[in-house]
C-alpha cells in the first residue's frame, strides 16, 4: 500500500500595523514572526496602495524573509481625497516623506530585535523605485536594493514633469518660488548627482523599454555610468531590460526581485 507523505504546512501571516501614524502590512512566516530575519521594505507606486504588492511580500516571506509594505502619504488608507492635480503637485513631497518614514519603520524593527544582522533590503515599483533610489543616498543601513521602473535622476525627472505640465497647460497649485525651493531640496536625494553613495551595495534595476510613465533611458544611463564602481564585483549590479514591457512589472521582474534579495540578504 502506498503511503502518501503529507507536505509540511507553511502559514504566512499578513499583520496590519501602524507605527507613528504610518500604516503598513507585515508579512512573515507565522513560525518566524518573533525571530530576527532579513527585512525587506517594499514601496508601492503613485496612486497605488500597499496591498497591491502582496504577491512580492508573499514570495519574500516564503523564502524566510520579513516583508514590510508601508502606505505612502495620501494613498490607500491615508487617502486625503485630493484631486488628481493636487496629488500630482505633491508627488515629490510624498517621495521624500516616504524616504524619511522608512527610517522610522527601520528603527521600530531594530528596537524590537527583529532584523537579522542588520540585513535590510529596500525595493519598490515606479514611485516606490524612485523612493528606493533616493533612500540609497540617505541610509547606509540599506544592504541591498531593487528598483522596478524607478529613476535615480530626481532633478531630471522633476524638470521633465514640469515641462510636461507647461506644455499641456496644466495649472500647478504652487508658486514659482515653491517650485524652485523643491527642486533645490531634491538635489540631496538625487542618486545620479552622488553615485559614490552606492558604496558598491547590491543593486538590481528592472525596467520595460516601452515604459511611457517613468522613462527607461535615465535608469539605463545611470546603470552604465556606475559600472566602473562594480568592476571588482560585477555580480552586485544588474540591469534587466524588458523589450516588450510598458509600465507594469512582468513575472520575471517579480521573480528576479525575490531572487536578488534571497541571494544578497
Amino acid at each position: 500500500m502506498d503511503i502518501l507523505k503529507e507536505e509540511e504546512t507553511v502559514v504566512i501571516i499578513v499583520d496590519k500595523q501602524n507605527i507613528s501614524g504610518i500604516p503598513f502590512l507585515h508579512i512573515v512566516k507565522e513560525e518566524k514572526k518573533e525571530k530576527a530575519l532579513p527585512l525587506v521594505f517594499f514601496i508601492h507606486g503613485f496612486t497605488s496602495a500597499k496591498e497591491h504588492n502582496l504577491h512580492f511580500a508573499y514570495l519574500l516571506a516564503e523564502k524566510g524573509m520579513r516583508a514590510v509594505l508601508p502606505e505612502a502619504a495620501y494613498h490607500g488608507e491615508r487617502d486625503g481625497h485630493l484631486s488628481q492635480e493636487k496629488l500630482d503637485a505633491r508627488f515629490w513631497s510624498i517621495v521624500t516623506n516616504e524616504i524619511k518614514e522608512l527610517d522610522v519603520l527601520k528603527k521600530h524593527f531594530h528596537e524590537a530585535d527583529l532584523i537579522e544582522n542588520g540585513r535590510i533590503g529596500v525595493a519598490g515599483t515606479s514611485m516606490g523605485g524612485i523612493v528606493t533610489l533616493g533612500a540609497l543616498t540617505q541610509y547606509d543601513w540599506i544592504t541591498a536594493a531593487v528598483s522596478l521602473m524607478g529613476c535615480p535622476s530626481y532633478i531630471g525627472l522633476f524638470d521633465e514633469q514640469l515641462a510636461f505640465f507647461k506644455e499641456k497647460q496644466v495649472e500647478i497649485p504652487v508658486t514659482e518660488e515653491q517650485i524652485a525651493r523643491q527642486r533645490e531640496e531634491l538635489k540631496r536625494f538625487d542618486l545620479s548627482l552622488q553615485p559614490e553613495k552606492l558604496q558598491t551595495r547590491p543593486l538590481l534595476f528592472w525596467h520595460g523599454k516601452q515604459d511611457s510613465v517613468v522613462p527607461f533611458a535615465p535608469a539605463r544611463s545611470f546603470y552604465e555610468s556606475v559600472l566602473p564602481q562594480y568592476e571588482n564585483r560585477p555580480d552586485l549590479l544588474r540591469f534587466i531590460a524588458d523589450e516588450r514591457a510598458g509600465h507594469k512589472v512582468s513575472r520575471e521582474g517579480l521573480l528576479k526581485t525575490v531572487e536578488w534579495f534571497d541571494t544578497h540578504l
